[in-house]
């Protein structure tokens, strides 16, 4: 069975929302991000990034991490390419090609725009969204962000996916990484293909099952 490491308040939603999508049975270890805790290496503190018992999973004490069988692995948008590969079906690649690309629009996810979108879903996380400094910090990701977006909003016409004529682990992966800048109306407002797909990803079962178990999570720990 798979396990998947890591709490659905983090980069975790993302595999969780995939082995949603692929049906996949799953037992989730819940592992919180040390810097929620206000003393991780206490003997009384829950499993988090920091834990020795985590360590053996993941040396670079990160979340999510997998186990499938005997199998590690880490990264959670290359987690969800290889589960995409290894089950098959219309969330994969179906020709060498469709690979490609697939691989090529989660990296340029990763690196393109998470390092601006995770600025502000860090933010709003501190509560800074209100300060100066928290509105400087929006700001410049948002105009960081303007190139990545009109990019996708160009790709994005007359198509409804990123790939192919189907949802594929390419708008999973796009659209968590775009979902840490959805608290910024207008950025999405002028993209209009981006938004509209966006909205019909998140219209998914398999997105809205993820969010739920991430709903029932409390926040403070």
């Amino acid at each position: 069975m798979l396990t998947i490491y890591g709490v659905y308040r983090s980069r975790a939603s993302r595999v969780y929302w995939m082995a949603e999508e692929l049906g996949l049975e799953f037992r989730s270890v819940p592992v919180l991000q040390a810097r929620r805790l206000a003393d991780p290496l206490a003997a009384e503190a829950p499993l988090n990034t920091q834990s020795s018992d985590f360590a053996a999973v993941n040396p670079m004490a990160q979340i999510p991490s997998i186990k499938d069988g005997e199998f590690a692995m880490h990264e959670s948008l290359a987690i969800n390419l290889y589960l995409a590969r290894k089950q098959g079906g219309p969330l994969s690649g179906q020709t060498v090609e469709e690979d490609g690309l697939l691989t090529m629009w989660t990296v340029w996810a990763a690196a393109q725009v998470e390092p601006e979108t995770v600025k502000i879903v860090l933010t709003y996380d501190n509560g800074l969204e209100n300060s100066d400094e928290g509105k400087q910090v929006i700001a410049v990701a948002c105009r960081a962000l303007r190139r990545p977006f009109a990019a996708l909003e160009s790709h994005l016409a007359g198509r409804q996916w990123i790939v192919g004529d189907r949802f594929t682990v390419a708008d999973l992966n796009i659209a968590e990484v775009l979902r840490y800048a959805q608290s910024e109306a207008a950025l999405f407002d002028a993209h209009p293909n981006v938004k509209g797909w966006i909205e019909h990803c998140q219209s998914r079962a398999g997105y809205k099952a993820m969010q739920a178990s991430r709903a029932r999570e409390p926040i403070e720990v």
